[in-house]
């Protein structure tokens, strides 16, 4: 059958749900769905962080901002998970970076998903730092 992973077109993979509810509405309402995480994510991080330099002094109250932030808008969506956010910015001066997430879990309910903000494609670059932050989605 069909891959249960999915990249859309900004880059962000996410897990979805299959079709194993026969109600489709039920089963949106319950899932793990890529468009809105990605909502919630870019939202919290350009609130905080648009417009900004790089701060080492501000670094800290920036990512629990964000984290706090995501958290309550993904509460607000009032779906069946429990939810992990993590949150990393970097200067940019040159280093490169990465990161990895690995899942024991039920890939047919359960989810993650990581944006790097600015992304690549992004008109509005930062010149000063990036921001990664994952959402886990575990269902109840």
């Amino acid at each position: 059958g069909p891959s249960p992973m999915k990249a859309d077109s900004s880059g962000a993979l996410t897990v979805r749900a299959g079709p194993a509810m026969d109600d489709l509405q039920s089963s949106e309402e319950s899932a793990f769905i890529g468009e809105e995480i990605e909502r919630v994510v870019l939202g919290a991080v350009e609130a905080h962080l648009k417009d900004q330099l790089h701060d080492e002094s501000k670094v800290a109250r920036w990512v629990d901002a964000i984290c706090e932030t995501c958290m309550q808008e993904l509460v607000q969506l009032c779906k069946p998970f429990k939810y992990l956010v993590t949150c990393a910015i970097m200067q940019k001066n040159g280093a490169g970076v990465h990161t990895s997430h690995s899942c024991y879990w039920d890939t047919a309910s359960d989810g993650a998903m990581t944006f790097k903000w600015p992304g690549d494609k992004s008109k509005d670059q930062n010149k000063t730092m990036y921001c990664i932050v994952t959402v886990f989605g575990v269902s109840l």
